[in-house]
């Protein structure tokens, strides 16, 4: 369950409280009982680093670029043509 933060506006107690999603917003103070309580709306701790979230996690394997091992190894299995001197 998630945990809002409350900020009373007429007394400015702030306390957190763990709901439900599918629970009433608080809207009593518990420490002036005056209907002035409203959350508190902070950014997301989340951030992505790195090469990419979409391109490491959730891309398709048909538009991956090969990697350094694979492209060396083609050029060294490729056949080589032989050229017999001309006379």
């Amino acid at each position: 369950m998630p945990v809002y933060t409350y900020r009373c506006e007429n007394c400015g107690v702030q306390f957190d409280q763990q709901q439900s999603f599918s629970d009433e917003p608080l809207t009593r103070c518990p420490e002036c009982s005056k209907k002035a309580l409203r959350k508190v709306f902070q950014p997301v701790g989340i951030v992505f680093k790195g090469s990419g979230f979409y391109a490491t996690d959730h891309h398709s394997p048909s538009g991956q670029t090969k990697k350094k091992e694979e492209k060396g190894k083609e050029k060294t299995d490729a056949p080589v043509a032989e050229s017999t001197p001309k006379d």
